[in-house]
């Protein structure tokens, strides 16, 4: 699918779309990298800061997507990283290590937008915000060569980049005076696809909010919040939106998170307002945020695969009551929650993140379908499972992964048939008892 190495191997019969699905990670670091790293804190500690600049370009340059060019000439080194939308540039010399991205451009100055940089300036940690001569708002970082340790250079060129990559659409799209700029790496999407994902992107917003309208808020309060959670989770994951659908899913996910003492009902209700104010906007604001792009930095945190199996121990007895009582959709809304859940904010180890993909295949077969991909092992106007294909894919997964680890056997007699959410359950029960102890 485009995704993930296995998908190009000898499992499928015919060619798959090429669609991008998830943020990218950085999660995997090949013993490649970890080499690099160590000389680029050797070489800093050493004050060799020359050589430390050029090792951390390298490693920066393994496992990436072409993202990472840099040249040496001259005693000076001179860089550009990718991240989304966002081109960042820069150099080191012999007294200072400067990096800077245009993020839009502005025809004429606005108090709005000025006050929102001088507030995004007091929140970041190493970069700053200004104006250029050409009145490009901009994005700087920069550090005598004594204190650019490789430590401080990975967080400045993460802060600076994802920042910039996050705030270009959002200003853009807030103040008519600003203009995006330095995109001319961004890959357009077909505008089939782009009208495919609108679709589901409306028809998945719509079913949801109006099952929401049939529950009493008050006897399945936390069901609901089951419902919204999966539905922003599945829209991110799935369609990889940027600028506001991004943002709206973001303010989703903390408002749910956050210890500030709202209720279930207060927080279900902020989270619909605010999707309600997004799909308010015409379908062609929408077709503006998709758009395939390269990434140097990840935007999720990292997660062990104890953290998952952790989640699925926690989370699956809230669907007995559902179970028996026929609410069969609030039933598959929690493992869609948290599949969702760890694809969306967490990179997982790759065994997981595959694992949790096919299971979102399954549960979304229709919107895979009409993207094109012809291998989907259910069919929901059936309702019935293609128990081999699923099967062979499980261990198709595990064989790409057993060199790294050994001891990653699946037990896929435990999977049950019976309905999409008995499947869903008995799938991540399935994921919770991998043993992913990595090769020594």
């Amino acid at each position: 699918m485009g995704l993930f190495n296995r998908w190009f191997g000898g499992g499928k019969t015919e060619e798959q779309p090429d669609i991008q699905f998830g943020r990218y990670n950085d999660g995997y670091i090949s013993e490649e990298q970890k080499e690099f790293w160590k000389k680029s804190v050797a070489e800093y500690e050493a004050k060799n800061y020359a050589e430390s600049f050029e090792t951390f370009f390298k490693y920066l340059q393994a496992n990436r997507q072409n993202s990472v060019t840099y040249a040496k000439e001259n005693g000076k080194l001179t860089f550009e990283l990718l991240q989304g939308s966002k081109k960042v540039a820069g150099y080191a010399d012999d007294k200072q290590f400067v990096a800077s991205t245009k993020i839009v451009r502005s025809e004429r100055l606005n108090v709005g937008f000025m006050r929102r940089l001088l507030e995004h300036n007091y929140a970041l940690n190493y970069a700053r915000l200004s104006l250029d001569d050409e009145n490009s708002i901009c994005m700087t970082f920069s550090s005598y060569l004594m204190d650019a340790s490789p430590y401080k250079l990975y967080a400045a060129l993460k802060e600076l980049s994802t920042t910039a990559d996050k705030q270009d659409d959002l200003l853009a799209d807030e103040f008519d005076m600003l203009h995006p700029i330095d995109t001319g790496h961004v890959i357009e999407l077909p505008e089939a696809e782009k009208a495919i994902k609108y679709k589901y992107i409306k028809k998945w917003t719509d079913e949801a909010f109006a099952r929401i309208d049939e529950l009493d808020p008050n006897k399945f309060k936390i069901g609901i919040n089951y419902l919204l959670l999966f539905l922003v989770y599945k829209m991110d994951y799935l369609v990889v939106p940027e600028g506001v659908m991004t943002e709206t899913m973001e303010k989703a996910h903390h408002t749910f998170f956050s210890a500030d003492g709202r209720s279930p009902q207060d927080k279900a209700q902020a989270v619909m307002k605010s999707v309600k104010e997004m799909m308010e906007r015409p379908e062609a604001e929408f077709h503006k945020e998709m758009y395939r792009v390269p990434a140097t930095f990840s935007i999720t945190a990292p997660a062990e695969h104890s953290q998952l199996a952790s989640m699925i121990e926690a989370e699956m007895p809230a669907m007995d009551y559902y179970l028996q009582n026929n609410y069969m959709d609030l039933a598959t809304a929690i493992p869609g929650f948290v599949v969702g859940h760890f694809l969306f904010y967490f990179h997982v180890p790759q065994p997981d993140r595959e694992y949790l993909h096919l299971l979102l295949e399954i549960l979304e077969s229709d919107y895979f379908k009409e993207l094109g991909f012809t291998d989907i092992p259910y069919d929901s106007a059936t309702q019935k499972f293609d128990k081999s294909a699923i099967k062979n894919e499980i261990q198709a997964i595990a064989k790409s992964h057993r060199e790294h680890f050994p001891k990653l056997t699946p037990n896929v007699a435990k999977l049950k048939y019976d309905n999409l959410p008995e499947f869903a359950r008995s799938f991540l029960f399935m994921v919770k008892e991998l043993d992913l102890t990595p090769k020594e």
